[in-house]
């Protein structure tokens, strides 16, 4: 008989933070293998370590009746967005393959934005970005948050230093409070610091960072 699945990590911290309500919807952004898994192929340094984290605040928000929406960079085979292709990150995240599933340790629900379908630098939930001409086309989290009613967003996910940070960013933009979870991201760190800059740069825009990563 197969041998029985490991039980879930559970996160057992106490944080103060304004509590969720059906108007504060919680982001996951991109909790997926090539990410979140050391054989990934844009592993994160640390990222299995906020599954705990993660998942406690997908048990919170749903509980108290709030949106939950994970974004999936969701590529095809060949992009400018790869390195191989003219960009900078190796092939990562492609439609249908294991590194673009969510990693299994994930809860999952329902509400799912896909980016980078069409080969667009999909870093922002909220938008993606034509890596040739720079035009830039809207994801459906926008229209999924105004129709929930959503007033205010907290964010958790990977990786702090790009889908993190642009989400947050474009939150700003639009309008919403949004909040960072320090405990529930990681930074790629592809130059030392990325992290720390990414964290300041959202603070400058009016992002609010909570806690600070162990």
């Amino acid at each position: 008989a197969d041998a029985p699945a490991p039980p879930r990590a559970v996160c057992r911290y106490d944080r103060d933070v304004t509590a969720y309500e059906p108007s504060t919807a919680l982001l996951v952004v991109d909790v997926q293998n090539d990410f979140a898994d050391p054989a990934g192929s844009l592993s994160v340094p640390g990222a299995e370590a906020i599954l705990p984290v993660v998942n406690a605040e997908i048990e919170r928000a749903i509980a108290a009746g709030s949106p939950v929406v994970y974004t999936q960079d969701w590529h095809p085979p060949s992009t400018p967005h790869f390195a191989r292709d003219g960009g900078i990150w190796p092939v990562h995240c492609v439609q249908e393959t294991w590194g673009a599933a969510f990693h299994p340790e994930l809860v999952l629900g329902d509400s799912v934005v896909r980016k980078g379908t069409n080969g667009e630098d999909g870093y922002s939930g909220f938008s993606m970005r034509d890596p040739t001409t720079g035009e830039t086309v809207p994801t459906a989290l926008q229209g999924l948050l105004r129709h929930a009613g959503v007033k205010s967003v907290v964010i958790v996910g990977l990786a702090t230093d790009y889908c993190v940070k642009a989400t947050a960013l474009d939150a700003r933009a639009f309008g919403y409070p949004a909040t960072v979870l320090a405990l529930g991201v990681r930074a790629v760190d592809l130059e030392a610091g990325d992290g720390e800059r990414a964290i300041e740069e959202m603070e400058d825009a009016g992002v609010t960072i909570e806690g600070a990563p162990k």
